[in-house]
C-alpha cells in the first residue's frame, strides 16, 4: 500500500508488532520471521550453539537460502562466516575459518550453528539472515555472544564471597561481643555456606551481575 505526503512521513510505529516492514513509502508484509537469542554465553574452549529459527508462508524449496554474518565490536565491518543453499557451505578464511558447523534443520525451520574453540576474540555480534523466494522480506535480529575463562569466573565468584563475609563480620562488631567459641562456630559456618553457594552458583553457569563485572 503506497503512502505519500505527512502520512508517509509519519511511518508506522506498529509496523514492528504487526510483521510490516516500511520502506520508501511502501508498507511491505513480512513473509518470513526470524528468531535468534538476543545474548548467548559461553566459556573458552566448549563449543557454543547460535540458535536461529525462522517461520515462511511458503513451502522449503532448494531456493532457500542461509548466511550468518560477524561483526566485531566497535567495528561497522561485517564478516560472512555460513553460507546454506541445499548444502553447507562455510567459511573456509577469516576469523571463523573450519570453526563453524551445521546444527540446523531447514524443514523445522531451524538455521542454527555452533562455532568450535571459541576464544574471548570472537565476541561480537551474529546475524543470521533467511530468505525462502518468494518470501525475501523478514526482520534482521542480532545475538550478541560473551564467551570468558571459567577459572576466572570462579575467581570473581571467590572475591565477590570475600567481601560480602568481610561485610556481615564488620556489622557484626557493632552489636553485642560474643565468645571466641561462637565466633569460631559462626565463622566455619559461613565458610560453608559460602563454598555451598560457589557450588550452586557455578553449577547454574552464574548470572549476568558477575559476567558484566568482569
Amino acid at each position: 500500500m503506497q503512502q505519500s505526503g505527512a502520512a508517509a512521513g509519519r511511518g508506522c510505529t506498529l509496523c514492528p508488532l504487526l510483521g510490516v516492514l516500511f520502506f520508501q513509502g511502501v508498507y511491505i508484509v513480512l513473509s518470513l520471521e526470524i528468531k535468534t537469542d538476543a545474548l548467548v554465553r559461553g566459556y573458552v574452549g566448549e563449543n557454543i550453539k547460535l540458535k536461529c529459527t525462522f517461520k515462511s508462508t511458503s513451502s522449503i524449496t532448494d531456493k532457500l537460502t542461509i548466511d550468518w554474518t560477524y561483526r566485531r565490536p566497535s567495528s561497522s565491518r561485517t564478516e560472512s562466516i555460513f553460507h546454506y543453499q541445499s548444502f553447507q557451505y562455510p567459511s573456509t578464511a577469516g576469523t571463523f575459518r573450519d570453526r563453524v558447523s551445521w546444527v540446523g534443520d531447514v524443514y523445522k525451520g531451524d538455521a542454527s550453528i555452533s562455532i568450535s574453540n571459541p576464544t574471548m576474540k570472537d565476541n561480537g555480534t551474529f546475524s543470521c539472515a533467511v530468505k525462502n523466494p518468494p518470501d525475501v522480506h523478514h526482520n534482521i535480529p542480532v545475538t550478541e555472544l560473551r564467551v570468558t575463562e571459567r577459572a576466572v569466573v570462579v575467581v570473581l565468584l571467590l572475591v565477590r564471597m570475600g567481601r560480602k563475609s568481610a561485610g556481615l563480620k564488620k556489622r557484626s562488631k557493632s552489636g553485642y561481643q560474643k565468645s571466641s567459641i561462637e565466633v569460631s562456630d559462626d565463622t566455619d559456618q559461613e565458610e560453608g555456606h559460602c563454598m555451598t553457594k560457589l557450588c550452586v552458583r557455578c553449577a547454574e553457569c552464574l548470572d549476568s551481575d558477575y559476567e558484566e563485572t568482569y
